[in-house]
């Protein structure tokens, strides 16, 4: 391969900034990957087996692998010409190495951990096998190298843990996970790759649609749950289950209006016109993953609100239905703080309300609880209208200095 060739494969300045049709079909496997993670959270939630806590922190691994996969796509996608071959090659053999860990995801922690972890590691260390000979003759070649290097070490932990018997598998897998998200952090730092945020260039536009597309798939699923749920099981229902799918459709509104007001709407103006915009792009990395979080927790809650409406909550009930939201909260704040470099006011009220009214939200219904969670979201949300009127004119701290 020539160097002509490997310049081929960067993205232009000129190019569109809009995601291609090549994503939106990606983020079809990982639509169905997040209703896998919901649906193991419910039988978490109301089969249970192990401590809630361990329930839990088992599918967020296997939640948390799955968007690495994808934010490690973003970002190739972000960096190098998606109509290039060798790019739709990788792509497409990421989908399907993602939608063969969302078919094994159920049983993954069980009998099921190769079918998840080999397809997990062949997704990165196949992207860099192909990356390496492509971009032969260019410093990019490095950069390659040092990614490739951070999952090649992560691997071995991965595999073995996926031989391990369960208990002893989720330890290994964890310390995979902190290896693949500490060299994200980090930029997948090699001596041989150089050092400095420079090497990423930002096509800020371009990455801003693909946080907000997968932002927007992730609220998809907790339409789809909700709605499967009471078509299915309660459609015509009187009483509780039709109020709880309102209540959940109600709740969805209101996180993508929290989302959007402001900093979802001008993320494209914060990574696009930013002096620091690779430093804006990292930040937001990790805030979208978070709310993606929230998002499957929420969808998770509101599966079983519908399912049990007037039951009184068990813990676990409380920590999905009022959790979800309260981490959606923490999340959207630090978006909000990468973008304008401020901490607003009514959300750290939210978020206290929130946890202060767990213990409470014991002694009433599922109803009554998952409603109190949509009431501090509408509060928020009525808070945004009011202070947008106050201060019309928001501008991105990284573009004009610190703001308001």
């Amino acid at each position: 391969m020539t160097t002509s060739r490997a310049d081929e494969l960067l993205r232009k300045r000129d190019q569109p900034p809009r995601p291609t049709f090549l994503e939106l079909f990606f983020d079809l496997a990982f639509a169905f990957g997040l209703s896998r993670v919901s649906a193991l959270l419910v039988v978490d939630l109301v089969v249970g087996g192990r401590s809630p806590l361990v329930e839990f922190g088992g599918t967020l691994l296997l939640l948390l692998a799955m968007l690495m996969v994808w934010f490690a796509t973003a970002w190739l996608t972000n960096l190098y010409d998606p109509g290039r071959p060798e790019i739709q090659l990788v792509v497409a053999g990421t989908m399907l190495g993602s939608l063969l860990m969302a078919l094994a995801l159920p049983q993954a922690l069980g009998n099921h951990g190769l079918p998840f972890a080999i397809p997990y590691v062949a997704i990165h260390l196949g992207r860099g096998l192909v990356m390496l000979p492509a971009l032969r003759g260019r410093v990019e070649q490095r950069r390659a190298a040092g990614v490739l290097l951070w999952f090649a070490v992560s691997a071995a932990p991965w595999i073995v843990g996926a031989i391990l018997p369960e208990g002893r598998r989720e330890a290994l897998w964890a310390l995979a996970l902190a290896i693949d998200y500490t060299g994200a952090v980090l930029l997948w730092p090699a001596p041989w790759s150089g050092r400095g945020p420079e090497r990423w260039p930002v096509a800020g536009e371009y990455l801003s649609g693909r946080y907000r597309q997968f932002f927007t798939i992730a609220l998809g699923e907790l339409i789809v749950v909700a709605g499967t749920t009471y078509s299915v099981k309660y459609y015509g229902a009187s009483g509780g289950r039709t109020s709880a799918f309102f209540v959940s459709f109600a709740t969805t509104v209101l996180l993508w209006r929290i989302y959007t007001h402001r900093v979802g709407e001008m993320l494209p103006a914060a990574l696009g016109k930013s002096a620091e915009a690779g430093r804006v792009a990292r930040r937001a990395l990790p805030a979208h993953l978070v709310m993606v979080v929230a998002i499957v927790t929420t969808a998770a809650g509101s599966q079983v609100l519908i399912d049990y409406p007037q039951r009184h909550p068990a813990p676990a009930w409380i920590a999905v239905i009022l959790g979800g939201p309260a981490l959606f909260i923490v999340g959207r704040g630090a978006l909000e703080r990468a973008e304008f470099a401020r901490n607003p006011r009514d959300r750290v009220i939210g978020l206290l309300v929130l946890i202060g009214l767990g213990p409470v939200m014991l002694l009433v219904p599922t109803l009554a609880a998952a409603s109190t969670a949509t009431a501090v979201l509408a509060g928020i949300v009525i808070a945004d209208a009011v202070h947008g009127r106050r201060r019309p004119a928001d501008v991105p701290s990284r573009q004009s200095g610190r703001s308001q």
